[in-house]
Parts: structure tokens; sequence; C-alpha cells
């Protein structure tokens, strides 16, 4: 697992792009959480908000909001870990 710094400046502006949602209250969320921690994502970090991002908008809420944990191919720690930074902000 690479934990570096995924320092790629452009990646993570795709990244945030990606991250713009149908729902107010997910990019609200996205846009606290990018404020907080894009400088420090790491490449692990990266890969598990692209899992979150492949989800419905509804889907993700539930994951943000604690309505639901992560199942399947998504009950994975790096998931959980980036799961718990989104649910801190």
């Amino acid at each position: 697992m690479d934990e570096s710094h995924q320092s790629d400046p452009l990646r993570r502006a795709r990244l945030r792009w990606r991250a713009r949602r149908g729902l107010l209250e997910n990019d609200l969320i996205f846009e606290h959480f990018f404020a907080r921690y894009e400088e420090e994502l790491s490449d692990a970090d990266v890969a598990a908000l692209t899992q979150l991002l492949e989800l419905s908008d509804n889907e993700l809420m539930d994951l943000l909001l604690a309505r639901t944990e992560p199942e399947g191919d998504l009950a994975t720690p790096d998931v959980e870990r980036l799961l718990q930074m989104l649910r801190s902000v």
C-alpha cells in the first residue's frame, strides 16, 4: 500500500472536480473536506475517494452521514479511514 503524499496538483484538481455532486449536502461535505485535507491526501486516500465517487449521490450521502457503512468492495481499511476523514468535517 502506497502511503505517499499525492503531490500531483493536476490529479488532485481532477479529483476535486469529480467530487462535485448533484446533492448540495454532499457538495458541502466535500468542500470542507478538500479545504482541510487536500494537501495531505495520499495515493491510498485518492484511490479510496475514487471508489466512493463511483456511488450514486444518495448512496454516498448515506455513507457520509453514517446511515450505512461500507460493504463488499468498499469495506476496506483505506475506504473506512477516508470516510472517517469525510465525516469529521
